[in-house]
């Protein structure tokens, strides 16, 4: 007891009497205040804003984070929601891919329902969709679980548009499916008319099989169409919920673009061929048509030179100027004696990703080779070749400065050409990424001591 009261005589004579402590508390509770007030209008990490509303509602408080303003918690929230709908419904697809393949396709393969022959008119490159679905979708996911492990429940650093970008060749499969699409109806149609034994197998599966939820062989067919169509849509909603100075704005709306062209490309090419059906229609402007008329002649590239498409690098396309000197005697007289014409050039280069689902392209794999293609863009809208294309492994690159507004592409022991550009500095770039590859992939450097070309002054070229 004695001990108790001791310590409480203590705990009393602290020193402090009853004026000084009742000034502290009030001092502390004015600091609390302004706190409070700081705390409260602080601006917002997105926008900057000072307008933040206290929340008097704690359930609220807890909901929305402290350093967000309601706009921006409302933006996230409908971001987060957009990329999570895109890579489930991304996921869904996939799984009607699967449905196709091990549902269909394998069955009727295994009872010989139909010859190979048979079965790829009606299901096309359904396996070249199902890799690409199956990379695809690996790598959104792996990026959504990685922002969960970081911290980033609003999926902030999740950047569709940078992915969807690294897979871009999905869209010219998705074009050779959309394509055949009225054929491979027509097909199937036909058969079934014709083997009873499929009318069968297609009924039974359709009424018994509880994977294909009731949902014909059509219907799944329609899928690849339904979900290229329903890209631009998905986007656009990322898009509207994603800041201008998002990281990954700009690729968002690159890749909505492409999209979008590759769609009016589609529509292009089955009117062409007579067909009466088209794909969702999106509003035409000069660089839509330009991005159809690139796609075109993208598609004219790789039927010349042989190569796959998941191998081919588009480095450089666009219109130049081209000449063909008499001699080489030109660079005294000046380009201004050199007749030009317009020309559409591509620089493609073969090569091979160190990893297919990794999206590091800027560490791709050994270039194969490299060539320029050259094409004359004819106003009824054909493209026509001027020449076989030109192998950069056979050429010499030079320029001279006294024409440094050109440079000169030289195949050896055939041709020459003299290149320029409208603008100049596109002239220099053009001119860089030819060397480029013409150093690297050059038959001459393997003669011992050989120089790019011995009529060339190395110090005077362009570096």
């Amino acid at each position: 007891a004695t001990r108790t009261k001791s310590a409480d005589v203590e705990r009393a004579d602290s020193g402090i009497g009853q004026m000084p402590a009742r000034k502290w508390r009030s001092r502390a509770s004015e600091t609390l205040s302004s706190l409070q007030a700081w705390e409260a209008h602080r601006p917002c990490t997105d926008c900057g804003e000072r307008d933040l509303p206290v929340e008097t509602d704690v359930q609220n408080c807890n909901q929305r984070r402290a350093d967000l303003c309601e706009k921006c918690h409302k933006r996230r929230t409908e971001r987060k929601e957009s990329v999570l709908e895109f890579v489930n419904t991304e996921a869904s697809y996939g799984e009607d891919l699967r449905i196709i393949k091990e549902e269909f396709y394998l069955p009727m393969q295994a009872a010989g329902l139909l010859s190979q022959e048979q079965l790829q008119g009606i299901f096309s490159n359904i396996q070249e969709l199902i890799d690409l679905n199956e990379n695809f979708l690996e790598i959104l996911q792996e990026e959504i679980d990685q922002a969960f492990d970081q911290g980033d429940d609003d999926l902030m650093t999740v950047c569709i548009g940078e992915i969807f970008l690294e897979f871009v060749n999905m869209l010219p499969a998705f074009q050779t499916y959309c394509l055949q699409q009225s054929s491979s109806v027509n097909m199937l149609n036909a058969l079934e008319k014709e083997k009873e034994l499929l009318r069968i197998f297609l009924n039974v599966s359709q009424n018994d099989n509880t994977a294909l939820r009731r949902m014909n062989l059509r219907s799944f067919l329609m899928a690849p169409l339904q979900r290229v169509t329903k890209y631009p849509l998905l986007l656009s909603r990322i898009i509207k919920a994603t800041t201008e100075y998002h990281p990954d704005h700009g690729s968002l709306r690159e890749v909505k673009s492409r999209i979008e062209s590759h769609l009016e490309h589609i529509n292009m090419k089955t009117k062409q061929e007579g067909n009466t059906w088209t794909l969702r229609s999106f509003r035409q402007d000069s660089k839509k048509k330009r991005e159809v008329i690139n796609i075109e002649m993208r598609e004219t590239a790789l039927k010349t030179v042989g190569w796959l498409r998941e191998e081919t690098r588009f480095v450089m396309e666009g219109s130049l100027q081209l000449a063909q000197p008499p001699d080489g005697q030109w660079v005294k007289k000046g380009s201004k004696t050199l007749k030009f014409q317009n020309m559409q050039v591509l620089l493609l280069v073969n090569m091979k990703r160190v990893s297919e689902s990794s999206l590091e392209s800027a560490e791709p794999g050994p270039v194969k080779d490299a060539v320029l293609v050259l094409i004359r863009d004819k106003n009824n809208g054909k493209f026509h070749l001027l020449r076989e294309p030109l192998r950069l492994s056979n050429c010499i690159v030079s320029t001279d400065p006294d024409c440094d507004d050109t440079f000169e592409l030289i195949e050896i022991r055939r041709e020459a050409f003299v290149f320029r550009d409208s603008d100049r500095a596109r002239t220099h770039h053009w001119f860089r990424q030819i060397r480029r590859y013409s150093r690297e992939l050059g038959s001459w450097k393997k003669r011992r001591n050989a120089l790019p070309n011995i009529m060339i002054s190395t110090p005077h070229t362009r570096p």
